[in-house]
């Protein structure tokens, strides 16, 4: 029987070619191969791939990439992921490098929350329209891109999900609304698609009880007090049906995917009592919602999900991807603890997906530039207000320019070049040497001018490490590379020990070579922190928020707070930097939690601190 790959599409349907070349075909030589094939190893959040240009706020000419909303599928033993927006989908073997599909013709400005499933090796695609309409294109060779489509007309489809469970029921899930619950209506798979009238409304949010589908930075709003439930995907796992959901907002830091969970596709459903199950609220990149969570073919689950970075627009964004589990009590949470640090693949035979160990060296390095047309710090404090300060340029002793934002763990602050050509180039002195294994190069979009999938677009630069600020030696070069990276992920070939790392940019896209953080990671040569002691914890009358302090640790940049409904549930993070204060609102009215605390720097991280049980 022939194999089908469903597609939902708005009314300009297209049989799609594709270039089928992978992305180590497009190298320009071997160094680029070898590079990319280090990644293997290890990746990072955000993901390493060739975001698209958003045709979002284009009238306003802001231009900048995005990728949100991931559908990811294994499909035959490889991987497809759907992005909203993106003129096309990526394909993988490995989970970790992505090589872009490109259609002849799509969606004139993209899908929209796409959803994507694979029913017994036939993959289905149904992709959202904003309209909330359109019709299904199958395929049973999504590495060709060629589509069939049907004549089955679906509604009321934003944020939609589609799930055929082992029987054949078809259901598809959807909601987008901050009024609005998710709602499920069923489908007949054998018949077009049609709908077979069984619809059902199955849950809302409540703020009242659950702190973290608050709307807001911090889920905090001076006026807006309902998040947006959105973002439906569900998980059958031991015969249990796992429906997720995003709130309070794709904008924010606490951006997080809930659970609710039932025995049977329509419910009736069971809040989670651990929720959020994917959440990432502080670090250098937030958020960890509307995602979808997919089975590797070795057994191990993988949430895929949707990072804030709201730099040029509140739209703009990240994905991300975390080792996700079931404990043996049949509750469902992802493993978020640093988690835009670099982690072990999807192929590591027993620490997949974890953090490896490697620190931040680069944390607040003195850094100069080559020039400086502007630098910007951002804050978003809330959907309304957002916080904007154009610094002074200033110089340092020797008349090189100072850049304060390149290393601060901000993606939203940037620093633009007055010109995008070889002679620009930025350094950074580290406070501590340290052992380099591996750099993160984050560039800004500033005033680009592309709005939409536009190929051939490259990176090429070289990385210089010193020990001493005057002997130089090239650990990366891809002064020829034709790879598109705007989050490029470089590990270097061998370790080496440095205090001074300069990039030497050659070409980038856009008119201004522009970047918002270079983060160097391996390990220094000190003493990791003590444990942090004197860890007090104040729940609040509103018992959704608990205030934090604890005593400074010395050579600490920061800490990660642990948290859960028990001492074996820590399943929670909060990674912050340069305080030994923190308030959350995020917790659940009606639930006690465990809590403990560690701090670390560039050498490691503490011994967590006693648990402390909060009522």
């Amino acid at each position: 029987m022939k194999k089908l790959l469903f597609l939902f599409t708005i009314a300009f349907l297209f049989s799609c070619n594709t270039d089928k070349n992978q992305k180590l075909e497009h190298l320009s030589n071997a160094k680029d191969k070898a590079e990319i094939k280090k990644g293997y190893d290890t990746y990072i959040n955000p993901l390493d791939i060739d975001y698209t240009y958003m045709v979002y706020n284009s009238s306003q000419n802001k231009s900048y990439r995005s990728g949100a909303d991931p559908a990811v599928i294994e499909f035959k033993g490889e991987y497809y992921m759907f992005v909203t927006r993106s003129f096309g989908y990526w394909h993988s073997t490995d989970l970790v490098n992505w090589n872009f599909i490109k259609p002849q013709q799509w969606f004139f400005e993209g899908s929209n929350a796409p959803t994507a499933f694979n029913y017994k090796d036939s993959l289905v695609y149904f992709a959202g329209d904003p309209a909330g309409y359109g019709s299904i294109l199958y395929t049973d060779d999504p590495k060709s891109g060629k589509w069939t489509p049907s004549a089955s007309i679906s509604t009321n489809i934003q944020d939609s999900e589609l799930f055929i469970d082992d029987d054949g029921e078809t259901y598809l899930y959807w909601g987008s609304s901050n009024v609005h619950p998710l709602r499920v209506k069923m489908l007949n798979k054998d018949d077009r698609f049609l709908e077979t009238g069984v619809k059902k409304e199955l849950f809302n949010l409540d703020e009242d009880k659950h702190g973290w589908e608050r709307f807001g930075e911090n889920n905090f709003h001076p006026t807006l007090k309902e998040g947006y439930m959105e973002g439906a995907s569900m998980t059958k796992h031991n015969g249990k049906y796992y429906l997720q959901y995003a709130a309070p907002g794709t904008q924010f830091n606490v951006y997080a995917d809930g659970v609710y969970i039932g025995d049977t596709p329509l419910g009736p459903f069971t809040y989670m009592k651990n929720n959020p199950m994917s959440f990432k609220p502080g670090g250098f990149t937030n958020g960890a919602g509307h995602g979808i969570t997919v089975k590797q073919t070795n057994g191990q689950y993988w949430h895929f999900a949707t990072m804030a970075l709201a730099s040029n627009a509140q739209w703009e964004r990240r994905l991300c991807m975390f080792p996700t589990y079931f404990d043996d009590d049949g509750l469902m949470y992802s493993n978020t603890a640093y988690g835009d640090y670099p982690r072990y693949g999807a192929n590591h035979p027993t620490k997949a997906g974890l953090h490896n160990g490697w620190m931040l060296l680069s944390y607040k390095g003195n850094v100069t530039v080559s020039s400086s047309l502007m630098q910007v710090m951002k804050f978003t404090s809330n959907d309304d207000a957002v916080e904007v300060t154009e610094l002074p340029t200033e110089k340092d002793a020797d008349g090189n320019f100072i850049s304060m934002v390149l290393t601060d763990e901000n993606p939203k602050t940037f620093w633009v070049a007055e010109a995008n050509d070889d002679q620009q180039w930025i350094t950074i002195e580290m406070k501590n040497a340290g052992t380099i294994h591996a750099l993160q190069l984050n560039y800004h979009d500033h005033e680009s001018g592309i709005y939409t999938r536009v190929e051939g677009l490259r990176h090429q630069f070289t990385i210089e490490t010193s020990e001493d600020g005057s002997t130089w030696q090239t650990v990366a070069d891809r002064s020829a590379s034709t790879i598109d990276a705007p989050n490029a992920y470089i590990v270097l070939d061998e370790p080496v020990k440095a205090k001074y790392v300069r990039y030497n940019n050659i070409e980038v896209p856009g008119d201004n070579f522009a970047m918002s953080e270079i983060r160097v990671f391996g390990l220094g040569f000190e003493e990791k922190p003590k444990k942090v002691t004197g860890f007090h914890i104040e729940r609040q009358t509103d018992r959704r928020d608990a205030s934090f302090t604890w005593n400074a640790v010395e050579g600490a940049q920061g800490y990660n707070i642990r948290w859960g409904i028990a001492e074996d549930k820590l399943y929670q993070s909060w990674q912050m930097y340069d305080t030994n204060e923190h308030v959350m609102r995020n917790l659940d009215r009606d639930t006690p939690y465990y809590f403990t605390i560690e701090a670390f720097n560039e050498n490691g991280i503490s011994e967590t601190s006693d648990i402390i049980y909060v009522e």
